[in-house]
């Protein structure tokens, strides 16, 4: 006799209904689950955490036109910046997760704020008010190419094949970034790089971080990324603990040291100083340098924001499977959006302007499909304004060994170019080659639309160039030549 059950033999149970959360960011239906997604969200924390120490040192560490230091102190005040740094992403990584849900984590973005800091706010009588008004006024001409159209038409315009080598090239860049970041790699004597000091205790953790992710992923373990990180970590505080290695002096001192930050324990909880939101001055340059000027440093912002973005979105959007047939994410308009506003509001925190991060290809490397990886990611960054202390625990070499692992799995795209056809392999190749050669999205992409372009007239083609590649190709010349274009004008 058989033992009763509550189902027949021949029907099976009926799967559990997905929750508001699951529904609301289609988690299931994009192959996810809820776990997967807060691993995602944290690897893509720990990959981008370090902008929260990087920031500071770079728009902290530069005097204004006028003598004084972001924030109007005559010395750097690096608790701050680090805490609008981290409250901005923390604030727009969200809207990104709700609003677009996307995988993509946002942050003040390197090179743009370099470019801030070292050629607008250091002008003669220029503040770092009037600087970070420019930033928000390009933040929202941006916003305003995106609600007109423009900047998505731009975005359909360029051909499929292309988009995946801006991906497969991402890929190469952040592999580099995490070599470079974690000191495996570096400046050579005679050579442009070489192999760096294998022989630290820093390089270390980084190799046995590597390694781990490697064995952990072929052996196909969940949260792989995470749990290499993770235990990088503890191994880095280890070390630290118990031979003070220290971190490498801006003076060179300390080269053996680790990169950025050495992982010391300085408490738990640190409040945070919000007091650089809201100090920016709108239209202060127009009084302080020529409008030529004015104008053409807000092109140059603009232009990196525009396409480093478009860039992003394809390589998180191809990573995680989410492209259409045409190469493009989903609610793509909202993403462009979110990130427009992040770009603006970094002008109006006072640290620069936020976008999208590459980085965010390592959450999706660990399995995030989602928006809820990214309310993840930004609440982290949110508690990471009290908890300073304890993000300062991950260091460099730490984190690395995940860029250079997606960057791996961004490559493998790369079979989806045809090689063959020099009309479209050329510009591939150069817009997979200048990206990591240059340490520029845009300037790999800027080279791959000239090439495109410059082939199909050769060929005769010109109505295989679409209007809108034309009017990509005119800005990216004028971006090049910025700089005759300015020694020209004297400015």
């Amino acid at each position: 006799m058989s033992t009763p059950t509550s189902v027949h033999e021949d029907e099976q149970a009926p799967a559990p209904a997905p929750g508001a959360i699951d529904r609301f960011f289609k988690i299931t239906e994009r192959g996810s689950t809820i776990g997967t997604e807060i691993r995602g969200g944290l690897v893509t924390f720990f990959a981008m955490a370090y902008i929260i120490v990087l920031n500071p040192l770079i728009i902290g560490t530069v005097q204004d036109g006028t003598g004084q230091f972001l924030g109007g102190g005559d010395a750097p005040d690096f608790g701050k910046i680090a805490a609008a740094t981290a409250l901005v992403a923390g604030v727009m990584t969200i809207a990104m997760g709700v609003f677009a849900n996307f995988p993509l984590g946002l942050a003040a973005g390197l090179g743009l704020n370099a470019v801030v800091a070292y050629s607008i706010a250091s002008l003669p009588g220029v503040t770092w008010a009037d600087a970070m008004g420019l930033v928000v006024i390009e933040g929202l001409i941006i916003l305003v190419l995106v609600l007109t159209g423009f900047r998505e038409a731009v975005f359909r315009a360029v051909p499929v094949e292309l988009k995946t080598a801006i991906s497969v090239g991402i890929g190469l860049f952040i592999a580099l970034i995490g070599l470079v970041n974690a000191g495996f790699v570096t400046a050579g004597s005679g050579t442009l790089l070489a192999l760096g000091n294998l022989g630290t205790w820093p390089i270390l953790v980084f190799v046995v971080g590597l390694v781990l992710t490697i064995v952990l992923w072929v052996r196909k373990v969940k949260g792989a990324l995470l749990v290499a990180i993770l235990t990088a970590t503890a191994l880095a505080v280890v070390l630290e603990n118990t031979l003070h290695i220290g971190a490498k002096a801006p003076d060179g001192s300390n080269p053996n040291g680790f990169n950025l930050n050495a992982p010391t324990f300085d408490g738990v909880v640190q409040v945070p100083d919000f007091g650089l939101i809201g100090q920016f001055s709108l239209l202060g340059s127009f009084e302080n340098i020529a409008t030529v000027t004015v104008i053409l440093l807000v092109f140059s912002l603009l232009l990196a924001d525009f396409f480093d973005t478009m860039g992003t979105m394809v390589a998180v959007g191809a990573e995680a499977r989410l492209l259409d047939a045409e190469g493009t994410p989903p609610r793509s308009r909202a993403i462009l959006v979110v990130d427009s506003i992040a770009a603006a509001a970094g002008g109006a925190g006072s640290v620069s302007s936020n976008t999208s991060f590459v980085e965010s290809t390592t959450g999706v490397g660990e399995g995030a499909r989602t928006g809820f990886a990214s309310v993840v990611t930004g609440v982290a960054f949110l508690l990471a304004t009290f908890l300073s202390p304890l993000v300062a625990l991950v260091p460099y070499e730490a984190a690395a060994p995940a860029l250079v692992f997606v960057g791996f799995l961004m490559m493998t795209q790369i079979a989806g170019i045809s090689w063959k056809n020099v009309e479209i392999s050329i510009p591939a190749f150069l817009t997979i080659i200048v990206m990591p050669f240059t340490y520029s999205i845009a300037d790999g992409i800027g080279a791959g639309f000239l090439a495109f372009v410059v082939i199909k007239l050769a060929l005769g083609k010109v109505r295989a160039i679409h209007p809108l590649m034309w009017v990509a190709s005119a800005m990216f010349l004028v971006y090049f030549l910025l700089g005759p274009i300015r020694d020209a004008l004297g400015l």
